[in-house]
């Protein structure tokens, strides 16, 4: 399922994640790559250590944590905390699949210190650069409907199964630049997720028309409940 959540952030807020990626330290995007990864990917990453790097991707998780549509898509259980990255003239990151398991980083571990890793369910890229000012750089993930073509405007967001196989096309002008994360969803499976965001869905549209007391409403919510009892992984 793919799942595209147009302007989580406002043109003031783009522009403001712009503005202070422009002016930091950018690295090699090959240092957070695994070992088949990196022999295809060829992009930059913002320094996850730099106090920046904090402030933005914190700011993108409480934007996150307040979008219904990223929530009921998503059943988060962890997220990967935000990452940003940049594709000038020339860089790309060749077909692959996302790393099922990812460690946390330091900042995200217990209390008491213990490495803790995650499952990678759902991947998710924000777009952060207006699609006019640059060419190329479209994010390509093969589906069971066919190999789709992604490139939304700027502050938008795409999710998609970790599970798929997809790249960035080469930037011809211009640059890209974005955010990318990761979801340990509650629900492992994609199809089961799926099947509870379009139950979700058609409640929330049904309150609107009947209302929460409604007794259809009221039932359908209950199907809802049992279903993600029982698919929700703990």
């Amino acid at each position: 399922m793919l799942t595209i959540i147009d302007a989580l952030l406002s043109p003031e807020e783009v522009s403001q994640f712009n503005h202070a990626l422009a002016s930091g330290p950018w690295q090699e995007g090959k240092i957070s790559a695994g070992s088949q990864a990196a022999q295809v990917k060829n992009n930059e990453q913002f320094d996850d250590a730099h106090p920046v790097a904090c402030e933005l991707r914190n700011a993108l998780l409480y934007k996150l944590a307040a979008h219904p549509l990223f929530m009921s898509s998503a059943l988060p259980n962890h997220i990967y905390p935000p990452k940003f990255n940049r594709y000038s003239q020339g860089a790309h990151y060749g077909l692959h699949v996302d790393s099922a398991i990812m460690p946390m980083p330091y900042e995200s571990r217990s209390a008491h210190g213990g490495t803790r890793s995650m499952r990678t369910d759902v991947s998710a890229t924000v777009f952060l650069s207006d699609p006019n000012t640059y060419e190329g750089g479209e994010l390509s993930i093969e589906t069971p409907f066919g190999l789709q073509h992604i490139k939304l405007d700027a502050g938008s967001v795409i999710l998609y199964p970790a599970s798929s196989l997809h790249q960035v096309n080469p930037v011809t002008k211009g640059c890209r630049v974005a955010s990318f994360f990761w979801v340990e969803s509650l629900v492992r499976s994609s199809e089961h997720r799926a099947t509870l965001f379009d139950l979700d869905q058609s409640i929330q549209a049904l309150t609107l028309t009947f209302g929460n007391s409604n007794s259809e409403v009221k039932r359908l919510s209950g199907v809802y409940h049992n279903l993600l009892r029982g698919w929700a992984s703990g």
